[in-house]
């Protein structure tokens, strides 16, 4: 595949790192929005079955992740888009089931959700263990300090496995991130290996700590961007955390968006360097780092 800069246009691959499809939505039709719009390579994150449809076994667990399997293997063979596949246990999950379920419970299903979806990784059916990690919303002194010794466990079980990790956590800033990197030492998980979904844009190295960042790509990521990515110690990609929610179709950013943010950074680093160091940035962007994280792309 052709990675260069042609006419003012990114004609390489185009890597969306965290996106859902459900079948109950647009599913296929929203990756085809994708791929017409640019876009030829994305991962596919499990997507838990909000908010009544919570599996309570493991075997429950494992059709769900069957059919995030399933949804894969359908858009690449209907659309011919590359597809990796990411698996686990959400921690809002986790969190929910606590009222339910009680917390020894549904901590055993979140951790034996993290050894089936890693035994996944091991088959070479996905690529990655998420999205996990604690809720982004105020809880009980109890629930947070429980959901913080069980990330760490879910880290050292990714660290020893050798598979990388995609976090949905709170928004505070690089608090955040200092926090989640102490975790990852402690744990035995590279940092660059740990992966802040829905990041913010800022990814200089005072401010991820080293962590990777899969930058949401709002309407004013690029700003931000191009202000840090300078100043970047690990490695960063773009997502949209496209939902495929009916019930919430505005929600997050649309399955077109990194490929036209993608084609927006072009234009705005033309401004600034030459064609060598942009193609060079969105090299790593769309194929060095995320092949690096989720395997080898096609030549």
């Amino acid at each position: 595949m052709k990675m260069a800069i042609s006419e003012g246009r990114w004609t390489g691959p185009i890597w969306d790192t965290h996106l859902h499809l459900d079948s109950s939505g647009r599913g296929i039709d929203a990756a085809r929005d994708f791929a017409n719009a640019g876009g030829t390579h994305l991962c596919l994150v499990h997507k838990p079955g909000f908010p009544s449809n919570l599996p309570e076994s493991i075997q429950a667990v494992n059709e769900a992740y069957i059919g995030t399997l399933e949804m894969a293997k359908s858009v690449r063979r209907e659309i011919g888009l590359d597809v990796r596949v990411i698996l686990g246990p959400h921690p809002v999950v986790w969190e929910k089931q606590i009222h339910t379920l009680g917390l020894e419970k549904a901590t055993r299903l979140h951790i034996d959700s993290v050894a089936l979806a890693l035994d996944y990784c091991a088959e070479g059916e996905a690529v990655a263990l998420g999205e996990v990690g604690r809720p982004h919303y105020p809880v009980s002194d109890e629930i947070w300090n429980a959901a913080n010794e069980q990330l760490e466990t879910v880290m050292h079980m990714a660290s020893q496995a050798q598979v990388p990790i995609q976090l949905h956590v709170e928004e505070n800033g690089s608090q955040t991130n200092a926090e989640l990197a102490a975790i990852c030492d402690r744990s035995g998980l590279t940092r660059n290996r740990a992966v802040h979904h829905y990041a913010p844009a800022d990814v200089s190295e005072s401010f991820t700590h080293d962590l990777s960042s899969s930058v949401s790509m709002g309407k004013d990521s690029l700003t931000t961007i191009i202000e840090t990515y300078r100043h970047c110690s690990s490695t960063w990609t773009m997502e949209t955390d496209y939902l495929d929610d009916p019930s919430r179709p505005g929600a997050v950013l649309g399955p077109k968006t990194v490929p036209k943010r993608t084609q927006a950074l072009v234009s705005a680093l033309l401004e600034t360097v030459g064609v060598e160091q942009a193609e060079d940035l969105l090299h790593h962007v769309h194929s060095i780092w995320p092949s690096a994280l989720y395997g080898e792309i096609d030549p």
